[in-house]
């Protein structure tokens, strides 16, 4: 478990929502934000992928944001830090003491 001195980041916590243009036309597709939480980011080893055919390589870059237990954290969310975007892939409880969680994360290309 990380102390409390640890979460140094402050990460935004989001979710797809509908979001309503100036005109009130919804969009279905926005992600909305849910809580901007003290964090720990600690980034990991990259993963580097090729593409079979295409010849591109493509390098995936892991991180894993801890902060404290929030029982609305899932997989459908997403982590905004630093200006950077990251996909929840895990969301692991340890021994599911309600207390921290850690999200592994892989990073959102640009537009994405």
């Amino acid at each position: 478990m990380t102390g409390a001195g640890q979460f140094r980041c402050r990460v935004t916590l989001q979710q797809k929502g509908p979001v309503v243009d100036d005109q009130g036309v919804p969009n279905l597709d926005s992600w909305v934000d849910v809580a901007t939480v003290w964090a720990s980011v600690e980034p990991q080893t990259l993963r580097a992928r090729e593409f079979v055919g295409s010849g591109a390589n493509e390098v995936e870059k892991i991180v894993v944001v801890r902060i404290r237990y929030r029982p609305d954290v899932t997989e459908q969310n997403r982590v905004m830090y630093n200006g950077h975007v990251y996909r929840i892939e895990a969301v692991v409880d340890d021994h599911m003491q309600h207390r921290e969680l850690q999200l592994y994360c892989s990073e959102v290309a640009p537009g994405g």
